[in-house]
């Protein structure tokens, strides 16, 4: 029920059956084994997945890379089988380093992916050195036929803006630099989870560094994973359920599995960027429906997997809270600075706008706001969440985000404003835009510094005031109400209530209640 702008969830996730429907069966045509067409899925699920870049010549660019980084993971990988010590130690190192490339944006994240998930279906497989050049062919070929839906024949993102690149809160140099933080508790937690996950399974234990991996994926803070952990135990546990009643009764069948194994890639590529548990229970009907493919799926299988989940989501949990924690307010403060940081931006570029800068856009401005939006919404998804016990801190998260949001509409609608190229400006509007500057001056300047603001609940009064009056002056003087400056003032004005809102949950104690939420 989530929403779905322009439908593009519905077409991604469309598209990706059509890419990685098109890479298997060429791969049959071409006369791969089974093992091989597998490994090709799964390589044109992760291309089309995990490459995110801003704009089509760089996600081209990416794409052409992963065999770089995936190849020599996959020849490392199947030529350890026999040497166990060796296989645990060349994994644990393309854990730490595939999370260390995160520091270089979505490519990095895209490379990174690809090399561990290429460790990961070898030990799924059993791939031995001999399957090497038919593996490689085949993943060649299928990123060759999802590239050929994605960038040629259904290409979204051609006609899309370029999404806003959100680089991580680096946090500093060497071990205060989040993703060097990271890199090293995915490794410690990659770690206990192949120990405890190889005393319950010899065969199975890759499935618990899966869930680890998987884990530390978009999260930054603990409060993040310990989320991300639970979700991923009970979309497991639920798709285990589905997996009894759907897959166990198919035998491996070839069409019905072939169809449900679409449903499940649909499943993943649609509740993705809206609900992790559910992406979680596609994935565990996906990977059951493989193992039914390969003839090896029984009840007993479907247990173990839960099980090593729940190990691999143990052994994230511990690494987070135990080495070089990043706490979730620490998390949140650089998240919403940034955030409030580009409402004056929006806010800014707007006023230049109708001043008459033709240089001045505050689209790109605004498309940032909202990915930063979403980063403080994960950010503060472990206080918000239903099982969460600190009732104070949760009104207080709740509370910023409404204000937050409130931020986003009037900055979306000052935008609209200025984009008519008809609306007009006079001097209030800039004088409007400095308050808004001095508010997230305040705002951010006393976070930074851990000092209580002054009082902003009287701005809030007279922001009020000025945005009635500002409105009736502007049609009384026979301005437009649509492209005069009452528009633009009103939501300027409405901007700097929303700033001055926020001083009370931004600005008190963590622990003490928020008052009048």
């Amino acid at each position: 029920m989530a929403p779905d702008p322009g439908r593009l969830r519905l077409r991604t996730a469309t598209r990706a059956v059509l890419g990685i429907g098109y890479a298997v069966a060429l791969c049959g045509l071409a006369g791969h084994s089974l093992a091989a067409a597998v490994t090709g899925g799964l390589a044109a699920l992760l291309a089309l997945f995990t490459v995110t870049d801003a704009t089509v010549r760089d996600q081209v660019v990416t794409t052409a890379a992963l065999p770089a980084a995936g190849f020599p993971v996959l020849a490392v990988a199947a030529g350890l089988h026999g040497h166990p010590a060796a296989r645990d130690a060349a994994l644990l190192a393309v854990v730490g380093l595939g999370v260390y490339a995160r520091r270089w944006g979505p490519r990095g994240h895209a490379l990174g992916v690809f090399a561990f998930m290429t460790f990961f279906s070898a030990q799924f497989l059993r791939t031995t050195p001999e399957q090497l050049p038919g593996l490689y062919a085949a993943i060649a070929l299928s990123l060759a036929a999802a590239s050929a839906v994605r960038f040629g024949l259904w290409c979204l993102e051609r006609d899309a803006p370029p999404a806003p690149a959100v680089p991580p809160l680096s946090g500093g140099r060497g071990l205060s630099r989040t993703t060097t933080r990271q890199a090293v508790q995915a490794t410690t937690g990659a770690a206990l989870a192949l120990l405890a996950g190889q005393l319950l399974s010899d065969e199975r234990w890759y499935w618990a560094v899966g869930a680890t991996w998987w884990v530390f994926v978009n999260t930054t803070s603990r409060g993040e994973t310990l989320v991300r952990s639970f979700r991923r135990v009970l979309g497991t546990l639920i798709g285990l359920g589905a997996g009894v009643v759907l897959v166990v009764p198919l035998h491996g069948a070839a069409v019905p599995t072939a169809v449900l194994v679409a449903v499940c890639v649909f499943g993943i590529f649609y509740s993705a960027p809206v609900s992790y548990t559910w992406m979680m229970l596609s994935v565990t009907v996906l990977a059951g429906s493989l193992y039914g493919v390969l003839g090896v799926l029984d009840t007993g299988l479907l247990v173990l997997r839960l099980a090593e989940t729940g190990i691999g989501a143990l052994g994230a949990v511990l690494a987070v809270l135990v080495v070089l924690p990043v706490t979730t307010h620490a998390t949140t403060d650089g998240w919403i600075q940034r955030a409030l940081r580009c409402v004056h931006a929006c806010a800014e570029e707007a006023a230049a706008r109708l001043a008459g800068s033709p240089a001045a856009d505050p689209a790109p401005r605004v498309a940032e706001l909202e990915a930063l939006l979403g980063r403080v919404r994960l950010s503060l998804a472990p206080l918000v969440h239903p099982l969460s016990p600190l009732r104070a801190r949760k009104a207080r998260a709740r509370r910023v985000l409404a204000l937050l949001d409130a931020c986003a509409r009037e900055v979306r609608g000052l935008a609209a404003v200025a984009a008519d190229p008809e609306a007009s400006h006079d001097e209030r509007l800039g004088a409007a835009c400095r308050r808004v500057e001095t508010s997230v001056e305040a705002l951010t300047a006393h976070r930074s510094q851990g000092h209580r603001p002054v009082a902003h609940r009287p701005v809030a009064h007279r922001s009020a005031v000025h945005r009635s009056q500002g409105h009736r002056a502007a049609v009384a003087e026979g301005a437009s109400p649509l492209t005069g400056p009452g528009p633009a003032l009103a939501h300027l004005h409405g901007l700097e209530r929303a700033l001055a809102d926020l001083a009370a949950p931004l600005h008190s104690s963590p622990r003490a209640p928020l008052a009048g939420v």
